[in-house]
């Protein structure tokens, strides 16, 4: 019972869904037909809009692009659009920011660190790279520190469909599909090597691209993993969720499952009364602070007919989205770092997911810090973050000796 209680602050949500055809290009004597466009919101800037029929293109490979201009930003930053690939196999477009150092490329090219962000929404207004100018201040250290930054929106931000929230493996291809677009993007100079973090939902993603690097994305070198917060015991989170501030999650969860994976393996009526069905249409047009306050009154008992853990099916993706249930280790060093005072995943998730991957042989460290909430601990763990992850490019050995202040530091194995 203490880790369901605890476990009652758990997620961070996401989804997203609508479509608008447009065309543009002017009339020609050419018997080429102006191409068409494809907006999952009307209200998005033409950027966003994906030729249709998508032209032919490998993972990674870019779409479109355009230079914005951030003030105080120490360094050049474009919004692109790029292709990837769905979990069934499906070429998709995914949007997302590079983010390219002032001065010269050391030999080899810019470090890379690919940036997976945390829960904005689901909507695809909810899309990060909307709103660059909001990640200046982070963006800025990582640019000091020497490293060219990518950071993929994820499939279904920005671009047509909802978008399949804590589905591990969309997310872990959008964040490295976009380090391979990187890499012939111009004027990068980007190295091969690189590096992935994220926090929350980012954290998510950041543990599922270091599950899958190595056969997906063999041509590029991944060296270290850092998860801020990461979600998993994700079979304990309905009885949690239930009466909890963030109970809309259950809805945002089932939404994007299905989203996923369809009728056949996620199917909505299983696990949602028609009132509950309903209430996910708000998910299509608000971003996470509005859907929390759309279902702050609202009776999830009434909206719920069943705990997806107990279907077999639902259960069955719950695993198979839990980084808990990894039976091989991510094959680089991991770093979980987490605010002691967590409000919303709380810390003894991360501490049953340290020691389930040091059970498989993981290299990993965990940072508590005390007393930290669960954004609020991304500011004092960042300069050892820094560390942490350039000690990685440097080849140097786990486990690290860097003792941030502030935190506990659990290693495995153990020095």
């Amino acid at each position: 019972m203490a880790i369901k209680r605890s476990l009652a602050f758990f997620f961070v949500a996401v989804l997203g869904l609508a479509t608008l055809s447009c065309s543009s290009g002017s009339s020609t004597s050419s018997s080429k037909a102006p191409t068409t466009f494809v907006k999952g919101s009307p209200d998005l800037p033409d950027f966003y809009g994906v030729p249709d029929p998508l032209p032919a293109g490998k993972p990674g490979e870019l779409i479109n692009s355009e230079p914005v201009e951030v003030p105080g930003l120490n360094g050049a930053l474009s919004r692109v659009m790029y292709h990837s690939t769905n979990i069934n196999g499906q070429d998709i477009a995914v949007t997302g920011l590079v983010l390219i150092p002032k001065g010269t490329a050391p030999s080899g090219g810019w470090p890379v660190i690919t940036w997976a962000h945390g829960t904005t929404g689901i909507a695809d207004a909810c899309a990060p790279s909307l709103k660059p100018a909001s990640l200046t201040a982070t963006a800025n250290g990582l640019l000091a520190a020497g490293y060219l930054v990518v950071a993929s929106d994820f499939e279904g931000l920005g671009t047509p469909g909802r978008h399949p929230y804590i589905v591990g493996e969309s997310e872990a291809r959008g964040t490295l599909d976009i380090v391979r677009l990187a890499q012939s993007f111009p004027n990068a100079n980007a190295s091969k090597r690189y590096a992935v973090w994220g926090h929350s939902q980012g954290g998510h993603a950041a543990m599922f691209a270091g599950h899958i690097a190595k056969s997906y994305a063999p041509e590029i070198e991944l060296v270290a993993d850092v998860a801020g917060a990461p979600p998993s015991q994700l079979l304990l989170v309905n009885a949690a969720l239930q009466t909890s501030p963030y109970k809309h999650y259950i809805a945002m969860v089932a939404a994007a499952l299905n989203a996923a994976y369809g009728d056949q393996k996620a199917d909505l009526t299983q696990v949602l009364t028609p009132e509950g069905i309903e209430f996910l249409k708000n998910m299509d047009t608000m971003c996470s602070t509005e859907l929390g306050k759309a279902a702050a009154g609202l009776d999830f008992t009434k909206l719920q007919k069943a705990d997806p853990s107990t279907i077999p099916t639902w259960n069955q993706l719950l695993k198979d989205n839990d980084p808990g249930t990894f039976t091989a280790p991510i094959p680089v060093p991991l770093l979980i770092i987490h605010g002691g005072s967590d409000e919303q995943i709380p810390v003894v998730s991360s501490a049953l997911l340290f020691d389930q991957l040091c059970k498989i042989g993981q290299v990993e460290q965990r940072w508590v810090f005390a007393g930290q909430s669960h954004a609020g601990v991304i500011a004092p763990s960042f300069s050892s973050m820094m560390t942490w992850i350039g000690d990685r490019f440097a080849g140097k050995p786990m486990p690290d000796a860097i003792r941030p202040d502030g935190a506990v530091v659990q290693s495995c194995p153990s020095s």
